[in-house]
């Protein structure tokens, strides 16, 4: 059990070191550049020089959740992603980012918000990328609204929720890449050939060609990685639960709730050695 804990500490560790792909991917400036530029046409003086990538690392996340900061003149753009799963907790996610990002940007621009003077601060702009399918699901969504009935409270969080759509943007081709992603797992599993034909799927598509062109052994390793600490953490839970099984058992037999012959019945968990041992347990500490 020790060492098991070990791993899953160690797996952790390494999850918050590595990239995912979001991550990979926009750490790239030259998609970050046409990330910026899908969200601000209008910006034609914006180059890859002009984005400062200020992306929080290890503090508040792991790269199950992948969210991307950088400043651009006067604006501090905060993508947050939200997998297929839909929930209000995102908002939640984005204050404590914006909150942090803020902290990190004081400390490099030596900005003291303790003393008297007035900090300089660029202006936020918050977005969710929701990689799921919209059906019914808001545009904008407030920390007001969806936690506090639209009350007129002393913090407010909005943001901008981006799903597919018919354009042929960066942001755009990365949902459809996770889209893609998530049909051929179902139909394949976690597996190697899963990840393998999202890329094929992808390039014939021009979905994120050049970047797959470039990276796609970087791309499989990191997607793999994933599989195999989600693996481990399915062991993980499943060994927590089974001794949790254990202990309840010889709780409930040493305060006579149940018999030796009910423990199967009430563990289904627990094999016939277990039992055994169980009853061992039990009789040494009569």
């Amino acid at each position: 059990m020790q060492d098991e804990t070990k791993q899953v500490q160690e797996i952790m560790a390494k999850r918050t070191a590595k990239n995912s792909v979001f991550l990979n991917l926009f750490q790239d400036k030259s998609y970050l550049l046409k990330l910026y530029k899908t969200l601000h046409p209008e910006d034609t003086a914006a180059t890859e020089d002009s984005l400062t990538d200020v992306t929080i690392e290890n503090v508040l996340t792991d790269n199950l959740y992948n969210d991307l900061g950088f400043i651009v003149g006067n604006k501090l753009m905060i993508l947050v992603e939200a997998q297929s799963t839909w929930t209000m907790n995102i908002l939640v996610r984005v204050l404590l980012y914006l909150a942090q990002s803020y902290h990190e940007y004081f400390q490099r621009t030596s900005q003291n918000y303790y003393k008297s003077k007035k900090v300089k601060m660029p202006k936020p702009e918050l977005y969710v990328i929701f990689t799921g399918n919209k059906c019914r699901k808001p545009d904008r969504i407030s920390l007001s609204k969806e936690f506090f009935e639209g009350a007129d409270i002393d913090i407010e969080v909005k943001a901008k929720v981006i799903y597919e759509s018919n354009e042929d943007d960066i942001i755009n081709q990365y949902i459809i890449f996770c889209k893609v992603f998530n049909e051929q797992t179902k139909m394949h599993g976690m597996t190697r050939k899963a990840v393998t034909e999202t890329i094929r799927i992808c390039k014939d598509r021009n979905v994120l060609r050049d970047y797959l062109l470039k990276k796609e052994k970087e791309v499989v390793t990191i997607m793999m990685s994933l599989f195999d600490e989600e693996q481990i953490m399915r062991s993980f839970i499943k060994s927590e639960k089974y001794d949790l099984a254990k202990e309840k058992a010889i709780l409930m037999l040493r305060d006579g709730k149940i018999t030796i012959d009910e423990v199967s019945l009430y563990f289904p968990e627990l094999l016939e050695s277990d039992i055994k041992e169980l009853e061992e347990e039990i009789v040494q500490l009569v």
